[in-house]
């Protein structure tokens, strides 16, 4: 539970999304030369958990020893620790062990705390700004699977293709649906993306052509990334699906409307989004966002018993898109939803993808689904924003937009409001490229 009174010795700026009551975590280089490691991000700063680990600061019944920060064997006398690149392994330690470390890395960052306040030289090899490092991928993504379940999503899209009679897929009030997507294009956040080129039959042509998309989309979407996996041929109940959730990060579901149109009967989406999906660095864990729970939508009909939980909660998280057209300075904001719009929770996502004895492993990447809520300013992808380019949406300084553009710069924002604090994701954006030739 964040704890508002909790203060950092640190002079964390009241507009930061990464307060003590946060304590994202992440993967960084602290220069492009060096092999990357672990952090927690913290006011202005990443804290270097590699260092941490190495002065034997994790030093509670379930870290001690552990080698999630820092690979082991090792003697600090005569051998050089290896790094751990990724986040991987503490994630599949499982709740006990995050629990731990953030109590570790909480009571170190206090005001009340000598051990880290008052040793200049473990601060300056421990501390680093954020804006000098290098921020990678915070996990080794080995599968991605990406959900649809916000209702007011799904309806609009089945109004602009199918019409507004039967705008929901039969199946989808009964299970949350969802498609395996392409792990190895899972890229951080401000990388740019090159415009996907693929097949496309324009409405009315009988015949399909070749090309870049002209129908350049993002989707606001935010992910779970999984901690403890479940062993092939087993599944996770409703009820426990949260212990096997380590954090959650934004994410931007790229999506060329044109090639997916044509391409994704019976199957479902291939080249039109496994061009590229950005997420953002930092990984907010469920124990940051705790104080930020509300009650999930009422569903009806009520769910199959394997998706009923004794409770049903999620979390209330304002979301943002900005859009930075191509040759301009400022980004205009084009949405802003919540988090709590969707139909289905993550605890039900998880549930239902294990049902059947699919396996999960540590760091894979669920998606959401676009998160679009009741209101035009809460749509939250330019498909629904221009009504499938009927309707352009305007930005400002005489410019405006059906789809992305080259040149344009895509950003989405996350933060949760505490009392005298903010537990926020930061950004995830990306750039869209002309297409290669």
């Amino acid at each position: 539970m964040a704890n508002g009174s909790l203060v950092s010795f640190l002079n964390i700026p009241k507009d930061s999304h990464f307060s003590i009551q946060n304590l994202p975590y992440g993967v960084f280089r602290p220069t492009p030369e060096q092999h990357p490691r672990t952090g927690v991000a913290i006011g202005e700063y990443v804290l270097d958990l590699s260092v941490l680990a190495r002065a034997g600061l994790f030093n509670g019944p379930v870290l001690k020893g552990s080698d999630c920060f820092l690979q082991l064997p090792w003697n600090s006398h005569t051998i050089k620790p290896l790094l751990q690149p990724s986040l991987n392994g503490f994630m599949a330690m499982g709740k006990p062990a995050w629990k731990e470390a953030r109590g570790t890395i909480q009571k170190l960052l206090s005001v009340d705390e000598p051990v880290l306040r008052d040793n200049a030289e473990l601060q300056k090899s421990a501390l680093l700004p954020m804006s000098q490092v290098q921020l990678m991928l915070p996990a080794v993504i080995g599968d991605y699977t990406d959900f649809f379940t916000s209702k007011y999503h799904t309806m609009n899209c089945g109004i602009i293709f199918r019409g507004p009679e039967n705008p929901l897929p039969p199946n989808w009030l009964h299970l949350p649906i969802a498609y395996h997507g392409r792990a190895s294009s899972v890229v951080i956040s401000g990388t740019n993306l090159h415009r996907p080129r693929g097949q496309k039959r324009p409405m009315g042509t009988p015949t399909p052509g070749f090309g870049p998309s002209v129908k350049l989309d993002f989707e606001l979407e935010m992910a779970m990334l999984v901690g403890p996996g479940n062993e092939l041929g087993t599944s996770v109940s409703v009820d426990d699906a949260a212990d096997h959730i380590f954090g959650l990060v934004l994410m931007n579901d790229w999506s060329a409307r044109d090639i997916q149109a044509w391409e994704y009967q019976p199957l479902g989406p291939f080249l039109g989004k496994s061009f590229g999906t950005s997420i953002s660095p930092w990984i907010v864990t469920l124990e940051a966002l705790e104080p930020f729970t509300c009650e999930a939508p009422v569903q009806d009909p009520p769910p199959l018993p394997y998706l009923t939980g004794k409770s049903s909660s999620t979390y209330d998280i304002p979301l943002e898109v900005a859009l930075k057209p191509a040759g301009e300075e400022k980004a205009s904001v084009i949405c802003k939803s919540n988090f709590k719009h969707l139909y289905w929770t993550i605890e039900q996502q998880l549930a239902h993808h294990t049902i059947n004895g699919c396996n999960l492993r540590p760091g894979d990447l669920l998606g959401s689904g676009t998160i679009s809520g009741p209101e035009p300013e809460s749509f939250a992808s330019l498909l629904e924003l221009s009504w499938d380019g009927k309707k352009p949406l305007k930005l400002g300084n005489n410019i405006s937009r059906t789809f992305v553009e080259d040149g344009d710069e895509v950003i989405l924002s996350a933060c949760c409001q505490g009392d005298g604090y903010k537990v926020g994701f930061g950004t995830c954006s990306g750039k869209i490229l002309p297409a290669i030739s």
